[in-house]
């Protein structure tokens, strides 16, 4: 097992630009050639395009002055062997090549032409390897001026690795990117290949097996996920034949007022299809008719103010409670949050329940530091984010939506889910999954409250705070696809039940 007790696998994890040198530096230092890693990557570069373009197509490699550029020499061998007509274009001098990337050069016999964007012209395929995942500077000059040029052209471009101009580990453009058709990556994906806008210059995605033994996974002990059921599954809760609806949970979610309780009841929803045995809306009594009206299997029990949601969570069999959809932002919500947080039950934060610390975020904090030992997730978008977190530490302001939520993870001693379109999900030990499922139809009023309810449902089933969190992320996201075009809020719970029958097939 791994350092966080999963097997490593090479199938979610993600390594960063400093990571995945480490591993070829074990991999290096376990007896395996560093000439023969880059022969390696650069076959499978080329069967890529050899699989997808005829004998005779000219392909047009960009190479850059390190190993990235060695894969790119390799890939130009191999296709001109099959037949392709193959022009390396050098972005920069071939004498001043090192190690393995110079051994791949001299094995090269065909043309290099210089650096000029003017060589792309006429290329049906274009091979970008130019500086792949390892770049952390803006990109500029002639650098700039023939990435512009690939990507002006009409060309399908597969690019090693990485796209060039795209952050391995941030997946920030550094100036300028390749928009990619085809990226062939090794040994395991990278953040820059999931996170925005990176993902976005990919294109399609493989992760090819170059020799480096899933060993080294043990070794270098990644912090760094893909959000994919492997991650989580031996957590999910799986129905029993002998079980019953008080073994798998009961949910509170805390309504808003009556003009306000549409979120709750979504939330609500979302937590009794995501499995709890059972849902209460906490209403305000000016709220309790329209709330009972609305719902069937969700129950409703008159609550108003702190004091009597604290005497109402007295009962130890409600274990899970989300609160912050519709509630309004305001003192009366921090005293029902620290109420919440007071006990051992689970609790998702959400919207206007950490809105409402923004004035005052270590009060926030505290609490929430106070209880790191229960299961604890907030789940705010950017906009939320930047109000409590901004406030709570200027640190949090870092450009990487990565180490942002980690960040803030440690900051509170809490699972903070960072949503959007890359969502990440942090815990305070430095585990982090990102997400790459969420179709943009989720871009839809009340899907973040739905959201919430489904953490809820699948934390009272028992599910540890970071893999139910990220579980409900990609339930989320996997609902939506099922749906499609037209989706609101409504339709994602009722997907669910596909979702799980694909899941637990």
């Amino acid at each position: 097992m791994g350092r966080f007790g999963y097997p490593p696998s090479g199938m979610f994890e993600l390594l960063t630009t400093a990571e995945m040198a480490e591993a070829d530096r074990l991999a290096i230092a376990g007896g395996i050639a560093g000439s023969e890693l880059m022969e390696s990557a650069g076959r499978a570069v080329a069967e890529a395009v050899a699989e997808r373009h005829p004998s005779g197509s000219r392909v047009v490699v960009v190479a850059g002055p390190g190993n990235n550029g060695g894969d790119g020499f390799v890939a130009a061998r191999l296709l001109a062997e099959r037949g392709a007509r193959v022009e390396v274009v050098l972005l920069g001098d071939v004498g001043r090549l090192k190690d393995d990337a110079a051994l791949a050069a001299k094995k090269w016999t065909g043309p290099v032409a210089a650096a000029k964007p003017k060589a792309l012209a006429g290329a049906d395929v274009v091979i970008d390897a130019l500086f792949g995942a390892g770049l952390d500077r803006p990109v500029e000059g002639i650098a700039r001026a023939l990435i512009e040029a690939i990507n002006a052209g009409r060309a399908p471009v597969y690019a090693v690795d990485l796209p060039s101009g795209i952050n391995g580990t941030s997946g920030a453009v550094l100036g300028v990117a390749v928009q990619a058709t085809h990226t062939i990556t090794f040994f395991s994906k990278k953040p820059g290949h999931l996170l925005l806008p990176g993902r976005l210059h990919c294109g399609t995605i493989s992760v090819v097996d170059i020799g480096i033994p899933a060993s080294v996974l043990e070794k270098i002990a990644p912090k760094t996920f893909e959000n994919v059921p492997a991650l989580w599954r031996r957590f999910f809760p799986v129905p029993k034949y002998q079980g019953h609806k008080y073994d798998r949970g009961h949910a509170v979610v805390v309504s808003g007022p009556a003009w306000s309780t549409g979120a709750a009841r979504l939330a609500a929803r979302g937590a009794l299809r995501a499995g709890a045995g059972l849902v209460t809306i906490a209403s305000p009594r000016d709220a309790l008719a329209v709330n009972a009206a609305a719902s069937l299997a969700v129950m409703v029990r008159p609550v108003d103010g702190a004091a009597e949601l604290a005497k109402f969570l007295s009962d130890r069999r409600l274990n899970a409670l989300a609160i912050g959809p519709g509630v309004g932002v305001g003192e009366a919500t921090c005293e029902r949050v620290l109420a919440a947080l007071s006990g051992e039950r689970a609790v998702v934060l959400d919207a206007d329940a950490i809105t409402s610390f923004a004035a005052d975020p270590q009060r926030l904090a505290k609490a929430l530091k106070a209880r790191s030992a229960q299961a604890t997730v907030l789940t705010p978008h950017e906009g939320e984010f930047s109000r409590y977190f901004f406030a709570l530490d200027k640190k949090a302001q870092v450009p990487s939506k990565l180490e942002r939520a980690r960040l803030a993870a440690k900051l509170v001693g809490a699972v903070v889910v960072l949503k959007g379109a890359d969502t990440v999900v942090a815990a305070p030990d430095g585990r982090a999954a990102v997400s790459a499922n969420a179709p943009p139809y989720l871009a839809t009023a009340g899907a973040g409250d739905v959201l919430t309810g489904m953490a809820a449902g699948l934390l009272a089933q028992g599910m540890p705070a970071f893999e139910g969190a990220a579980a409900a992320v990609w339930l989320h996201g996997e609902a939506a696809a099922a749906f499609g075009p037209g989706l609101i809020a409504e339709d994602l719970p009722q997907m669910l039940p596909r979702v799980y029958r694909a899941l637990l097939a």
